[in-house]
């Protein structure tokens, strides 16, 4: 099971978080309507978020937030109860975090180069990169964000310092990376998050190019979806919709052609996105609005 910590253990100086009334608030339009659950994920007393990255959520709905203060990966269940803590003493400075089909949880470690594959007691399974070694054009330099493909394969946006996206085999080989510095079709400029959907097409949120890039399994170029500011996070739901949040900072919803569906502002959050199978979001981020600002993890609960 995760390391549960004692509630005596604070990670920083932010006064812990409590739960009150607060207004409605409401993000999307038509089916694509959500009430903000600012409160959503709750930590002990004495514990407090630090900066929170990215989220993932696995098959069970118990939900996973990478911090780069105190315990690396935070667990809480489907009603956002803490649950325990994964990576201390493996994990430095964890970005991007995704779930496997067999609840396995995947990260990306920033700033030792590195991506992991965590069992849910926390015991390594993979390790790919060589541990505090930068790499040019190969993994990794600064990796941001990690994915999985519908057989297994692990794909990672390797943005930070360098401008590519890697695939490797559920078992570690890498099999094939793509792009470089630039602006044309292909080509990326801090490309900070990966996602798969069910065709295994690949879904890339080039950052510092304004837009979403999308590849087929091979790595070949198939659209680029612009009318985004920055993009930060990408995500697929089983129906193939596809949902990105950017620097607005808004989410917008999209169809696996580019159509727009959907589009609101968020809260200060969205750095880290993903969904459930009742078809709630997660934002990780800096959460503003009528509970304060604070470093957390938000639910975006869907209107049935």
């Amino acid at each position: 099971m995760p390391v549960a910590l004692p509630a005596s253990v604070r990670y920083n100086a932010a006064t812990p978080r409590q739960v009150n009334a607060m207004p409605a608030l409401i993000v999307g339009t038509g089916p694509h309507t959500y009430d903000v659950v600012q409160d959503f994920a709750i930590l002990p007393p004495g514990m407090s978020f630090g900066s929170t990255n990215d989220v993932a959520v696995d098959s069970q709905g118990n939900v996973y937030a990478t911090q780069r203060d105190g315990p690396p990966v935070l667990v809480f269940d489907a009603s956002g109860a803490y649950q325990g803590s994964l990576g201390e003493g493996l994990l430095a400075d964890p970005s991007g975090v995704c779930t496997t089909a067999d609840d396995h949880i995947v990260v990306a470690d920033r700033d030792t180069h590195q991506v992991l594959k965590l069992d849910a007691e926390g015991n390594v399974l993979l390790r790919l990169g060589e541990p505090g070694v930068a790499k040019l054009h190969a993994p990794f330099n600064h990796p941001a964000g990690v994915a999985v493909a519908p057989n297994g394969d692990i794909l990672v946006a390797d943005g930070f310092g360098n401008s590519c996206v890697h695939r490797f085999s559920a078992d570690g080989r890498l099999l094939r990376s793509w792009g470089r510095p630039g602006a044309a079709p292909g080509e990326f400029s801090i490309p900070s998050g990966v996602w798969v959907d069910g065709n295994d097409r690949v879904y890339v949120a080039d950052r510092d190019n304004n837009r979403l890039q999308v590849f087929d399994g091979e790595g070949a170029f198939l659209a680029e979806w612009g009318d985004l500011f920055r993009p930060m996070a990408v995500w697929a739901d089983g129906a193939g919709r596809i949902y990105v949040t950017d620097m607005v900072p808004r989410l917008s919803i999209f169809t696996a052609e580019g159509e727009l569906l959907s589009r609101g502002k968020v809260p200060e959050a969205g750095q880290g996105m993903c969904g459930d199978a009742q078809g709630n979001l997660y934002f990780t981020g800096s959460i503003s609005g009528t509970t304060g600002d604070f470093w957390g993890v938000a639910k975006l609960a869907a209107r049935t």
